[in-house]
């Protein structure tokens, strides 16, 4: 397309009339088979990891991979990284084509140092490339483009860069409230993130330090339209069920029976060996009452390992247990 396209839809218009909770892009996390989960526990919709632009038009297998959809995958926004206008043009294209997502979105908040230079938050030092890569993704496809970012390199631009984005053409504007040099340290300046909310005209979603539905309502009252969770879903999915319907924490017995739906989706996506050993960095964080727990499922390579290792647990996996007098309830 040589002219900015309008989108066929209006789909962040559409998930936000009411305040929703995303799966916010980890590199290294938000693979297919937790992208799945997330959505079975409530996520308005889901990021993929960044897919490397220049990568990915070379035809690079784990570049592809990281944008793959899972069959029938609904709900699927794809996050492109890059610094090159034609690139990013070719690679929202392509996207389009192979993936079938419902939105485009470009990584201006990676502040990773290894991809420094290369797109990401050091695109936030110079804005006018931002901006350009947004209108060259909107040539590229018919797609919705929507950009997530940082306040700034250093520095708190937020506003500035916000509104060049909007000006750009994003049909949403995530906002991840600390600087690029500041990573993960100190906590999310979420009272910035609401300035950005006030001064653009796109819907906002912050992004931030959200790990609980209390967490997620009070942020609401800076004005955004939604949060991003990121950090705080990894062995929590039930977050975004929590946030949406008001459901009460998991239960012992539901953390084992999600740890286990979330292995065998990584088998069948991974094949067992490949899809526990990825999962190992995570099955842990599913059981933080349970420290007993975390050296056996870091060690874990097959089903029946985790099975057993559940079983080693305070609760069994099955049958369900009684209760009534004289029965400690288990995750009491």
């Amino acid at each position: 397309m040589s002219a900015a396209a309008t989108p066929k839809t209006t789909f962040y218009q559409e998930m936000l009339k009411s305040p929703r909770a995303v799966l916010a892009p980890m590199a290294g996390y938000t693979d297919a088979p937790f992208r799945r989960l997330a959505l079975e526990h409530g996520a308005a919709w889901t990021v993929s990891e960044m897919v490397l632009a220049r990568g990915f038009l070379a035809g690079e297998r784990k570049s592809t991979e990281l944008g793959a959809p899972y069959p029938g995958e609904p709900n699927l926004v794809v996050q492109l990284f890059g610094d090159d206008p034609e690139v990013l043009r070719e690679a929202a294209a392509k996207a389009e084509a192979l993936f079938s997502p419902v939105a485009l979105d470009l990584n201006l908040g990676c502040p990773a140092p290894k991809l420094a230079g290369r797109g990401g938050a050091c695109l936030l030092l110079t804005p006018e490339r931002a901006y350009a890569l947004v209108r060259a993704m909107r040539q590229g496809t018919s797609l919705e483009v929507s950009a997530k970012m940082r306040l700034g390199w250093d520095e708190d631009r937020s506003l500035e860069i916000a509104q060049g984005l909007e000006a750009a053409g994003v049909a949403l504007l995530t906002v991840h409230g600390r600087t690029s040099r500041q990573r993960y340290q100190g906590q999310a300046n979420w009272e910035a993130i609401g300035r950005v909310a006030e001064a653009v005209r796109v819907q906002v979603l912050g992004s931030g330090d959200v790990t609980t539905p209390e967490q997620f309502h009070t942020c609401l009252q800076t004005g955004v339209a939604g949060a991003m969770i990121g950090r705080g879903a990894v062995g929590n999915p039930w977050i975004f069920r929590q946030i949406a319907t008001g459901a009460p924490a998991p239960s012992h017995r539901e953390r084992i029976e999600t740890a286990l739906r979330h292995a065998e989706l990584n088998v069948l996506w991974y094949g067992e060996f490949h899809g526990l050993r990825q999962l190992r960095k995570v099955l842990y964080r599913y059981f933080p009452a349970n420290p007993e727990l975390h050296p056996l499922l870091k060690q874990v390579s097959s089903l029946k390992e985790l099975k057993q290792a559940l079983l080693s647990a305070e609760c069994p996996v099955a049958p369900e247990p009684p209760s009534g007098p004289g029965y400690r309830e288990c995750g009491r």
